[in-house]
């Protein structure tokens, strides 16, 4: 079969190869500044590092992101198990969820900063409200499938509530955590850039906003490849490792 001895590394290589030379290709054959090519794109992100625009903007936008992803994790697995074991509790709460969890993105947001103001705790708190229901949502299904017979088990030897956690609870929930943190990179970051965006007058979202009035698509996509660079290392460097080692109880 195509492809049967070329390894996963190299396979997600030369998909990269093919996306580059798809764009350049495009791009020259249209001719156009509504599409650059791949390196002009690559010297804007450069000249951008130089002048110091891009990490200012890029470590405000990352600090927002970080305050309100920890939130919204930390507070939505906390309600999620908790919905998620109480069956009284989630049917008096399912209606305000579902509630939250299709309420526009734009609505959350622009009433956010009419009640409270534009500044950065309400941003940040924009961002929490969007992305919260989500986790809840997740956590209240892995809670939903705990294993009652090792949880009883854990119970009859006594294992006491942080062995419990650590061998019974932990390993059956991780798939799950794993799954809510990476689309919560993603989707907290697309937030975020709506929210800026909106109410901010730095960050990635604002600069986005600036190129976008001036029809600067070779800055929009330079920002744009830099965040999702960044994300793309943050996945590398510390989600995988995270994922092999709470998977290591598996044969």
């Amino acid at each position: 079969m195509l492809f049967s001895n070329v390894s996963n590394r190299h396979l997600s290589q030369l998909s990269m190869l093919c996306f580059l030379g798809l764009w350049q290709g495009l791009a020259w054959l249209l001719h156009t500044p509504l599409l650059p090519t791949p390196l002009l794109v690559l010297q804007v992100v450069w000249q951008e590092i130089l002048t110091g625009q891009l990490p200012h903007h890029l470590g405000i936008t990352l600090r927002r992101l970080a305050i309100s992803f920890a939130i919204a994790m930390s507070l939505g697995s906390i309600i999620g198990i908790a919905l998620g074991r109480c069956e009284k509790l989630n049917a008096f709460f399912d209606s305000w969820l579902m509630t939250f969890l299709n309420l526009p993105l734009i609505v959350t947001i622009m009433l956010c900063f009419v009640w409270f103001g534009l500044n950065e705790a309400v941003a940040i708190l924009a961002v929490v409200l969007n992305k919260i229901p989500n986790v809840i949502i997740t956590f209240r299904e892995a809670a939903r499938v705990l294993n009652q017979d090792l949880l009883e088990m854990a119970a009859c030897y006594q294992f006491g509530k942080r062995k419990t956690f650590q061998h019974v609870i932990w390993p059956q929930l991780h798939p799950f955590a794993m799954a809510a943190t990476r689309s919560g990179l993603t989707l907290v970051w697309k937030i975020i850039m709506v929210v800026e965006l909106l109410g901010c007058s730095e960050g990635m979202g604002f600069q986005l906003q600036s190129f976008f009035q001036l029809f600067d698509v070779a800055s929009i996509l330079a920002y744009t490849l830099a965040f999702v660079a960044v994300i793309q290392l943050v996945e590398i460097v510390l989600l995988k490792p995270l994922d092999s080692i709470g998977q290591r109880w598996r044969r």
